[in-house]
Protein backbone atom coordinates (compact mmCIF):
# COMPACT_ATOMS: atom_id res chain seq x y z
CA UNK A 1 0.00 0.00 0.00
CA UNK A 2 1.47 3.59 -0.59
CA UNK A 3 1.00 5.86 2.43
CA UNK A 4 -2.30 7.34 0.77
CA UNK A 5 -3.86 3.77 1.74
CA UNK A 6 -4.83 3.15 -2.26
CA UNK A 7 -3.34 0.02 -3.55
CA UNK A 8 -1.08 0.29 -6.86
CA UNK A 9 -3.01 -1.28 -9.92
CA UNK A 10 -1.22 -4.22 -10.55
CA UNK A 11 -1.99 -6.15 -13.78
CA UNK A 12 -3.04 -9.84 -13.22
CA UNK A 13 -1.09 -12.41 -14.89
CA UNK A 14 -2.17 -13.69 -18.16
CA UNK A 15 -3.41 -17.75 -17.45
CA UNK A 16 -3.29 -20.59 -19.71
CA UNK A 17 -5.86 -23.00 -20.62
CA UNK A 18 -6.23 -25.16 -17.66
CA UNK A 19 -7.42 -28.38 -17.14
CA UNK A 20 -9.52 -28.99 -13.81
CA UNK A 21 -9.26 -32.59 -12.96
CA UNK A 22 -12.25 -33.80 -10.42
CA UNK A 23 -10.67 -36.60 -7.87
CA UNK A 24 -13.27 -36.43 -5.75
CA UNK A 25 -16.19 -39.39 -4.32
CA UNK A 26 -16.63 -40.40 -7.80
CA UNK A 27 -13.47 -39.69 -10.56
CA UNK A 28 -10.61 -41.11 -10.01
CA UNK A 29 -12.25 -43.67 -8.08
CA UNK A 30 -10.94 -47.55 -8.29
CA UNK A 31 -14.04 -49.00 -7.16
CA UNK A 32 -16.49 -47.28 -9.43
CA UNK A 33 -13.92 -47.46 -12.46
CA UNK A 34 -11.46 -50.55 -11.56
CA UNK A 35 -10.04 -50.54 -15.14
CA UNK A 36 -9.22 -46.97 -14.82
CA UNK A 37 -5.10 -46.58 -13.62
CA UNK A 38 -6.45 -42.82 -11.87
CA UNK A 39 -3.16 -42.01 -10.65
CA UNK A 40 -1.29 -42.45 -14.00
CA UNK A 41 -3.78 -40.10 -15.90
CA UNK A 42 -3.40 -37.06 -13.75
CA UNK A 43 0.50 -37.97 -13.84
CA UNK A 44 0.45 -37.96 -17.27
CA UNK A 45 -1.70 -34.65 -17.96
CA UNK A 46 0.69 -33.22 -14.89
CA UNK A 47 3.88 -34.52 -17.54
CA UNK A 48 2.16 -32.97 -20.04
CA UNK A 49 1.59 -29.67 -19.00
CA UNK A 50 5.12 -29.50 -17.50
CA UNK A 51 6.66 -30.41 -20.92
CA UNK A 52 4.20 -27.78 -22.09
CA UNK A 53 6.16 -24.57 -21.53
CA UNK A 54 2.96 -22.85 -20.27
CA UNK A 55 0.89 -23.41 -22.66
CA UNK A 56 -1.67 -25.42 -20.34
CA UNK A 57 -1.89 -25.89 -16.59
CA UNK A 58 -3.59 -28.97 -14.60
CA UNK A 59 -5.20 -28.82 -11.29
CA UNK A 60 -7.42 -30.71 -8.92
CA UNK A 61 -10.28 -30.45 -7.11
CA UNK A 62 -12.60 -32.16 -5.24
CA UNK A 63 -16.08 -32.99 -6.71
CA UNK A 64 -17.02 -30.84 -10.18
CA UNK A 65 -21.03 -32.18 -9.27
CA UNK A 66 -21.60 -34.78 -12.50
CA UNK A 67 -20.78 -37.88 -10.63
CA UNK A 68 -22.43 -40.10 -13.33
CA UNK A 69 -20.36 -38.95 -16.10
CA UNK A 70 -16.89 -39.26 -14.31
CA UNK A 71 -14.08 -39.02 -14.95
CA UNK A 72 -14.42 -35.45 -15.34
CA UNK A 73 -12.12 -32.70 -16.56
CA UNK A 74 -13.08 -29.17 -17.22
CA UNK A 75 -10.79 -27.23 -19.59
CA UNK A 76 -10.91 -23.62 -19.25
CA UNK A 77 -9.75 -20.99 -21.71
CA UNK A 78 -7.10 -18.70 -21.11
CA UNK A 79 -7.54 -15.36 -20.02
CA UNK A 80 -6.78 -14.02 -22.92
CA UNK A 81 -9.97 -16.07 -25.03
CA UNK A 82 -12.46 -15.63 -21.75
CA UNK A 83 -11.82 -11.92 -22.64
CA UNK A 84 -13.28 -13.18 -25.80
CA UNK A 85 -16.52 -14.66 -24.89
CA UNK A 86 -14.46 -18.21 -24.82
CA UNK A 87 -16.31 -20.35 -21.69
CA UNK A 88 -15.18 -23.48 -19.87
CA UNK A 89 -15.93 -26.82 -21.96
CA UNK A 90 -17.39 -30.09 -19.94
CA UNK A 91 -15.70 -33.48 -20.27
CA UNK A 92 -17.27 -36.45 -19.21
CA UNK A 93 -15.95 -40.39 -19.30
CA UNK A 94 -12.60 -39.70 -19.59
CA UNK A 95 -11.66 -42.72 -18.86
CA UNK A 96 -9.13 -43.75 -21.40
CA UNK A 97 -5.74 -43.26 -22.75
CA UNK A 98 -7.62 -42.11 -25.84
CA UNK A 99 -9.60 -39.23 -24.37
CA UNK A 100 -6.59 -38.21 -22.08
CA UNK A 101 -4.70 -37.86 -25.76
CA UNK A 102 -7.88 -35.67 -27.16
CA UNK A 103 -7.30 -33.34 -23.78
CA UNK A 104 -4.08 -32.83 -24.07
CA UNK A 105 -4.03 -32.11 -27.54
CA UNK A 106 -6.86 -29.75 -27.22
CA UNK A 107 -4.84 -27.93 -24.26
CA UNK A 108 -1.60 -27.10 -26.60
CA UNK A 109 -3.52 -26.06 -29.31
CA UNK A 110 -5.12 -23.60 -26.97
CA UNK A 111 -8.17 -25.00 -25.55
CA UNK A 112 -11.59 -23.40 -26.14
CA UNK A 113 -11.89 -19.84 -27.78
CA UNK A 114 -8.16 -20.62 -29.23
CA UNK A 115 -8.90 -23.96 -31.09
CA UNK A 116 -11.92 -26.40 -32.30
CA UNK A 117 -11.95 -29.39 -29.80
CA UNK A 118 -10.64 -32.84 -31.49
CA UNK A 119 -14.10 -34.31 -32.96
CA UNK A 120 -14.41 -37.51 -30.88
CA UNK A 121 -14.02 -35.00 -27.58
CA UNK A 122 -17.01 -33.33 -28.59
CA UNK A 123 -19.10 -36.80 -27.96
CA UNK A 124 -17.99 -36.80 -24.18
CA UNK A 125 -18.99 -32.91 -23.76
CA UNK A 126 -21.37 -32.90 -20.98
CA UNK A 127 -23.27 -29.43 -19.64
CA UNK A 128 -22.05 -27.94 -16.40
CA UNK A 129 -24.43 -28.48 -13.60
CA UNK A 130 -25.68 -25.06 -13.62
CA UNK A 131 -26.85 -25.73 -16.95
CA UNK A 132 -29.04 -28.55 -16.10
CA UNK A 133 -31.95 -26.35 -14.54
Amino acid sequence: MTTSGIRPFRARAARPCTLVVCRGCCCGNAAKHPGTDHEGQLRRLREAAAASDGRFEVRTTECLGPCGQANVIVVQPASEARRRGARATWIGWALDDDALDEVVDWALAGGPGRAEPPAALTLQTIPAPADRR
